[in-house]
């Protein structure tokens, strides 16, 4: 962190709370950044950074969409998050013994968040006991038509994560045998998962997405109902203010 601070000619900066404005940019800049190697490199460095800090996921993954072009808005960007790193150079990820091995994570999307193309952003957390394991911040590949589909998206991306999670632990013998409990903020992609009829709201919805509901009637998964003040992962979809 310090050494990103250096090469970037921040030291000096003031530090902010957030890394991320809650003000999202409509239209960036047609001027295009004189140095672009510099900011794919810094935004490379970024990337690397995010191993152990999950709370900048979000804004580095917004910044990764730029790299072919950045503009100079999107190295003020940029600059941000090197200004909200200087001010939590203490921060990490922290890691301790936990009494229970049970896995439960928490997805969330922040649908048709992106103005230019309006596609959803996907966000999960999973978490191995007390312990966060696993995180992500990923715009959805394709539009979402409701946010129900958005969030429905978000839970097979985390599906696949836990599967993934669960097998390395059953390889590993560490595995407690008890269902993963995954915690979604939106209604409707809740009933979708335990309920096999197709609506029509959601018959478009790729056949990909459904096998959540083949891992919750196999008993794999249980899906749960969280408010939106309780989602953690509401961290890797939007920018938040600094108290939330």
């Amino acid at each position: 962190m310090t050494d990103l601070l250096g090469c970037s000619g921040m030291v000096d900066y003031k530090p902010l709370t957030t890394p991320a404005a809650v003000t999202k940019l409509v239209t960036p800049s047609e001027e295009l950044f004189e140095n672009p190697t510099q900011y794919r490199r810094i935004v490379g460095a970024l990337q690397y950074l995010t191993i152990t800090r999950p709370d900048l996921a979000y804004a580095v993954n917004r910044l990764c969409q730029f790299m072919h072009s950045p503009t100079v808005d999107h190295w003020a960007l940029v600059k941000r998050v090197l200004r909200y790193i200087k001010g939590t150079l203490d921060y990490g990820l922290r890691l301790t013994s936990s009494p229970s091995t049970s896995i439960h994570a928490f997805s969330d999307s922040d649908w048709a968040g992106c103005l230019i193309d309006r596609k959803s952003t996907s966000g999960f957390a999973v978490y191995l006991g007390t312990n966060l394991i696993s995180w992500l911040s990923k715009k959805q590949r394709t539009v979402a038509r409701s946010s129900t589909e958005a969030e429905y998206k978000a839970l097979a991306d985390v599906s696949a994560e836990v599967t993934w999670v669960v097998s390395l632990l059953r390889e590993l013998g560490m595995h407690s045998g008890q269902s993963a409990t995954l915690w979604c903020d939106n209604l409707g992609a809740t009933y979708l998962c335990a309920n096999p009829v197709f609506h029509a709201r959601t018959k478009h919805v790729e056949i990909d997405y459904h096998f959540v509901r083949d891992k919750v009637a196999s008993g794999d998964f249980v899906v749960n109902y969280v408010s939106t003040t309780d989602q953690l992962a509401d961290i890797f979809t939007k920018p938040l203010p600094a108290p939330r």
